[in-house]
């Protein structure tokens, strides 16, 4: 099971230039899609002298969503490109602008695919790759007395807490790896006395 994905540390910048036309590229980590719409704003206001700002990005684990827009450009000449690079670099949860000064003379269409494949790809060489894991979280239900017992399995599985609210009934909130999720839900369900049930909380 591929429990692990890709994604950029930081922003990162990238930079082509073709016939005088310059492409300065914009990676930004993000991991929805509202985190986007203030950073495109910012561009369009940083880069109010530029003709085009065109941008694709790439978001989830699993089951990957993508959006491309060519802002402008001819279809499919810049926006396709940006996200191609994306997905050749096996990365996700990432916004990718590409900023467009005109030079004053018309690239074609392979020119332009060319200068928004190269600048993204130059900002994702630039930019430090990471790999985090996808995991999965539970919450637990027992009563106190069981509490020794429950940090005892935390402990020897090496498992991640996120939540606790000890009382008599207590409640505890743990992440695990997602390809040792099933074998650590069987632990506690065999466990008599301890609820589990999966969280998004």
């Amino acid at each position: 099971m591929k429990d692990t994905y890709k994604t950029i540390a930081g922003k990162s910048e990238g930079y082509f230039k073709d016939k005088g036309s310059k492409f300065l590229a914009y990676a930004y980590p993000v991991n929805s899609e509202d985190k986007t719409k203030p950073i495109l704003e910012q561009l369009k206001k940083d880069h109010h002298n530029a003709r085009h700002h065109c941008y694709a990005w790439r978001l989830g684990k699993e089951e990957i969503t993508y959006r491309t827009n060519d802002d402008g450009e001819p279809s499919s000449t810049a926006g396709k490109p940006i996200l191609g690079q994306l997905q050749s670099f096996d990365v996700t949860d990432i916004f990718l602008v590409v900023v467009r000064y005109f030079g004053g003379t018309l690239l074609g269409t392979s020119g332009l695919i060319n200068a928004y494949k190269t600048a993204a790809a130059n900002a994702l060489s630039n930019a430090k790759i990471v790999t985090k894991i996808i995991e999965e979280k539970y919450k637990l239900h027992f009563t106190y007395p069981l509490m020794n017992d429950v940090m005892t399995i935390i402990k020897q599985e090496n498992l991640n807490i996120v939540d606790t609210r000890f009382e008599i009934e207590c409640d505890l909130v743990f992440s695990v790896r997602k390809s040792e999720s099933e074998r650590t839900e069987a632990i506690f369900q065999n466990f008599y006395g301890i609820d589990i049930e999966k969280t998004d909380g």
